[in-house]
């Protein structure tokens, strides 16, 4: 007789959240027996926000056809789907059966960049029987807490500091010690709307037909809100579309982005706006790749300067520093609310059943969508729940669940901070708000809209003018302060008592028939 032969270890389980779909990640570049990768469509994920149906349906079948891909890699891998019925629909429930099914004597993650996911695997990690590790997303250009370190000191974080600071490290668009160009951002140069020419550049990415996906969806009781397109979704499922439509971007558009990535449009959602957030929040693209491709546009002459560094700027500056911003003031920044709003969103918010022109086309697009650019954010819906003293909870929750890209780290400094300003400056330096005429200047909404952008009073002037004003003189104290308000302030200080008065009757007017406007 011989011994028996000692069992064999059980595997290492590798846990890839559906934000984490990069195969270039370093846990790839061998295939391991002793590794099973595990991926999951849980309700918890999708049901922690209304979320929008293409938003859900996009996300699983990036996380399918990754989970495809590993396979063919030679990789192991368990896949969760939302309909399996030993799914527990729970997070760590889930790895906890899956440890005791196949035995498993260790467990890796990737940093989660969202707040709740990081503290619940922390906290399952210390009570869990088996050793737990976490390693790096190896995604972003520097760690969470890069940019608090970069800006220690200073008496208020300004983007723009840590946006230089970043060029100098990474040496991108720099001529020695200097910025190309000899200025470090050309802002001012691509404020310019957009009157048809040179046309919008045809749509590249391919149509999926996801229709048997989002049948399995709606069987397991998924909620979710707008139009699924579920024949006919335009959204990258792997890293080889998301290049694809990379390279459309920077042949196409990227040489009139800076111009126009400000402007408004009734009939063109895109314009020249590359779409590319999903890919680069899911992780198929990697940042350094995408400025790497937009500088040697530049350095080719295939695109200008203004239009590469606007577009560097909302990545390699933005992007980093939303991610700082969010790390540093959690798990608090989420219930900011410095100005003290509390109305509820109007309820066209859900239906895009409004007279506005532009808000209708903005709420529409997104819910047919998706997908909204950050001016049709920041100016259009995000300007309007400011101006009208919507509560920044509700409008946090709205954007985190109607946008493709909407992840909390990058959606909440972004709404909170910088569209709703309910963080009091700590994310911009001032509130982000405009009445009817800037509206009119950047788009071709007002044209044709049962509201006048010209009147501040009366039936048909645009709320958006009363609103602003009423807004001013709410908060008219503490933006005194503020010197980029000052301004607007000394404005509204000279403006006639009864001028003053009359806008003031009309914003009421608005707000209590808000839900009709």
């Amino acid at each position: 007789m011989t011994d028996a032969s000692p069992p064999r270890p059980g595997p290492l389980l590798r846990l890839i959240l559906g934000d984490q779909l990069d195969p270039l990640h370093p846990w790839f570049a061998q295939a391991r027996a002793d590794v099973v990768y595990v991926l999951m469509e849980i309700r918890q994920e999708t049901d922690y926000a209304l979320h929008h149906a293409q938003k859900v349906l996009a996300l699983f079948a990036a996380m399918r056809a990754f989970a495809r891909q590993l396979k063919t890699a030679g990789h192991r891998v368990r896949y969760v789907a939302i309909d399996d019925p030993s799914n527990r629909q729970r997070l760590t429930a889930n790895l906890d059966a899956l440890i005791a099914r196949y035995q498993a004597t260790a467990v890796e993650y990737q940093a989660p960049d969202e707040w709740r996911l990081d503290t619940e695997l922390r906290q399952w990690a210390a009570q869990t029987g088996v050793p737990v590790r976490m390693v790096d997303s190896a995604h972003f250009y520097g760690p969470r807490d890069a940019v608090a370190r970069a800006l220690a000191g200073h008496r208020q974080w300004v983007m723009e500091h840590f946006y230089r600071r970043q060029r100098r490290q990474h040496r991108v668009l720099m001529e020695g010690d200097q910025p190309a160009g000899g200025r470090w951002n050309f802002d001012a140069d691509n404020r310019q709307p957009w009157r048809g020419n040179p046309p919008e550049p045809p749509d590249p990415r391919p149509c999926h037909d996801h229709r048997a996906l989002w049948a399995t969806i709606v069987a397991a009781g998924v909620r979710t809100v707008g139009d699924a397109q579920a024949g006919s979704c335009r959204w990258p499922i792997d890293r080889g579309e998301a290049l694809a439509q990379l390279d459309a971007f920077v042949q196409h558009a990227l040489p009139h982005f800076g111009r126009f990535q400000d402007a408004l449009s009734s009939h063109h959602q895109r314009l020249f706006h590359s779409q590319l957030s999903l890919a680069l929040n899911v992780k198929m693209l990697r940042p350094h790749e995408v400025v790497a491709r937009a500088e040697a546009a530049w350095c080719s002459g295939q695109a200008p300067l203004a239009a590469v560094e606007g577009f560097i700027r909302q990545i390699l500056g933005w992007r980093e520093y939303v991610r700082g911003v969010y790390w540093a003031h959690m798990p608090g920044y989420t219930r900011s609310n410095a100005l003290g709003h509390t109305r509820p969103l109007p309820a066209w918010y859900w239906s895009g059943e409004t007279r506005m022109a532009c808000l209708r086309a903005a709420l529409r697009q997104t819910l047919d969508s998706a997908y909204a650019h950050h001016i049709q954010r920041l100016m259009v819906t995000g300007n309007f729940a400011l101006l009208a003293g919507c509560d920044p909870a509700a409008v946090h929750h709205w954007y985190l669940g109607v946008y493709i890209d909407a992840f909390e780290w990058v959606e909440a400094p972004n709404t909170l901070g910088m569209s709703q300003w309910a963080d009091g400056g700590l994310m911009a330096t001032k509130p982000y708000v405009s009445s009817a005429a800037y509206l009119q200047r950047m788009g071709d909404h007002c044209q044709g809209c049962a509201y006048d952008p010209r009147q501040r009073t009366g039936a048909r002037a645009c709320p958006f003018n009363a609103l602003y004003w009423d807004f001013l003189a709410r908060h008219r104290q503490r933006l005194a302060a503020n010197p980029r308000m000052a301004l607007v302030v000394r404005q509204l200080e000279r403006m006639p008592a009864a001028d003053l008065h009359a806008l003031r009757a009309q914003a009421q007017t608005w707000l209590e028939r808000i839900d009709d406007l």
